[in-house]
């Protein structure tokens, strides 16, 4: 593959420093800088990940990478949406600025899929459906961003169009792909979701220029904030939270300081520090995967640096470091409850708003029900009453990845949904489930008869 042209000349000073990363890459590097920016959910339950991505996307601007080097994913149905108290508007922190303005369009609604993400790291636009046609066209001497929020689960990661999610053996793949070809020089991932370290447990190597953070380890939830109830609390128009714990960690420390004397290291530990002691609550352990050799990159040279900070460095920052703040702590899985609650509440008793908002948060927790009840009854009639719980729960051991066969975990989710419907945002968590299901060499015929008997119980019984 061609050397891509660089950037290098194009560069103000100020991002043409001389500060070397461990991992040999440097702010005065000759190649250029390329993101991927991706929120993977839709409905304004799920304001915070699209705000997340555009709150991304104006420090990306700001630090000076090019407009055609930044390639967003993101449903774009919040910002219009009828229940957003500011239209056009979206914000990623209470009372705070618009990060919606400028965001570029480049693969919205349908085109939010798995496939066209591949496509996109991998610079295939022949594979590309809809969208902008934007790709990391990215040579040898180039640095990645990957940025992800959303939901995931053991071993994927949500997407709001396509026929499925973002597996994490796929995902990997592209990423060795793309080392094969030689077109970067390092790559660096963060990624906001549920059981986010089950992405790379097991399957992202050591030894192909990789640095990924997650919001949480392999087995437990990541945590939205600025949700209503919290303080600082949204304003009282809203009834969604405006971020998540994990990423307005790195978003809002990227806001104040000097990148070009910011480490990913450094950064891990702001993030690491504020999300494990900034909710009142539970936490999540944010982790590292990779090439760890490039924590001691230096953020500009990924992210790059707005002017404004330059000289105000972490260790300036007054203790910010170890700061807390009183956050109480939502579950991702239970922030769009919290949402439908919220609008129930406040909508005028006897309006046709409030009925429609009890229908919704009604209609939300029965499908909880009916997922966690056909899960129970299928695990029961696979492994018998006394041992299902402990089977669907196992968590293996560290370094092993959730699942040896990945296509019997596709195969049994998709068997799963055909006969009991889709298992939702909610239903991710099952993923484990079916996991172990295949671990312990359930069949794609065992799975159908399975849940066949327990949904049409469930639907004979409601």
């Amino acid at each position: 593959m061609p050397v891509a042209a660089t950037d290098g000349d194009h560069q103000p000073s100020y991002l043409r420093g001389n500060g070397h990363g461990h991992g040999g890459s440097s702010t005065n590097s000759t190649g250029k800088r390329w993101a991927v920016l991706v929120a993977g959910s839709n409905d304004y339950g799920n304001y915070r990940h699209q705000a997340d991505v555009c709150h991304a996307y104006q420090i990306l601007k700001k630090g000076g990478l090019m407009e055609e080097n930044i390639i967003v994913f993101m449903y774009d149905d919040i910002a219009f949406d009828i229940s957003n108290p500011r239209p056009g508007v979206i914000i990623n922190k209470p009372n705070g600025e618009d990060v919606y303005q400028g965001v570029p369009k480049d693969y919205t609604g349908a085109a939010v899929t798995a496939e066209n993400l591949y496509a996109v790291i991998l610079g295939n636009k022949s594979e590309l459906t809809g969208g902008s046609g934007k790709v990391v066209d990215s040579g040898p001497d180039d640095h990645i961003f990957i940025y992800y929020a959303d939901h995931g689960a053991a071993g994927l990661l949500g997407m709001p169009a396509g026929e499925e999610p973002v597996y994490a053996k796929d995902l990997v793949d592209v990423l060795k792909k793309k080392h094969a070809a030689k077109a970067y020089k390092s790559t660096v991932i963060y990624v906001e979701a549920c059981e986010a370290g089950s992405i790379f447990e097991g399957l992202l190597p050591k030894n192909i220029n990789i640095y990924a953070t997650t919001a949480s380890n392999a087995q437990e939830s990541s945590y939205a904030t600025y949700c209503p109830g919290d303080f600082p609390s949204p304003p009282s128009e809203y009834d969604t939270c405006l971020g998540d714990t994990y990423s307005i960690s790195w978003l809002e420390d990227s806001d104040k300081h000097d990148m070009r004397k910011e480490t990913l290291e450094q950064q891990y530990q702001v993030v690491r520090r504020r999300t494990a002691f900034g909710c009142l609550e539970s936490s999540s352990h944010v982790m590292q995967y990779g090439s760890l050799n490039y924590s001691k990159d230096f953020l500009v040279t990924y992210i790059g640096n707005n002017p404004e900070n330059d000289g105000y460095t972490v260790t300036a920052a007054s203790g910010y470091l170890f700061s807390t703040s009183t956050t109480r702590a939502v579950s991702q899985r239970d922030a769009n409850i919290l949402h439908l609650w919220h609008k129930f509440h406040k909508a005028p008793d006897g309006s046709d708003k409030k009925l429609k908002a009890q229908k919704q948060l009604l209609g939300e927790i029965a499908h909880r029900e009916h997922v966690d009840y056909s899960m129970s009854h299928i695990g029961k009639q696979l492994f018998g009453h006394p041992d299902s719980a402990n089977v669907l729960t196992t968590v293996r051991r560290a370094g092993q990845p959730v699942v040896d066969d990945w296509t019997c975990l596709k195969s049994l989710v998709r068997t799963y949904e055909k006969h009991c419907g889709p298992l939702s945002r909610y239903g991710m968590k099952y993923s484990r489930a079916i996991a172990n299901m295949c671990n312990a060499g359930v069949t794609v015929e065992q799975m159908a008869a399975a849940s066949i008997k327990a949904c049409s119980m469930k639907a004979r019984d409601s």
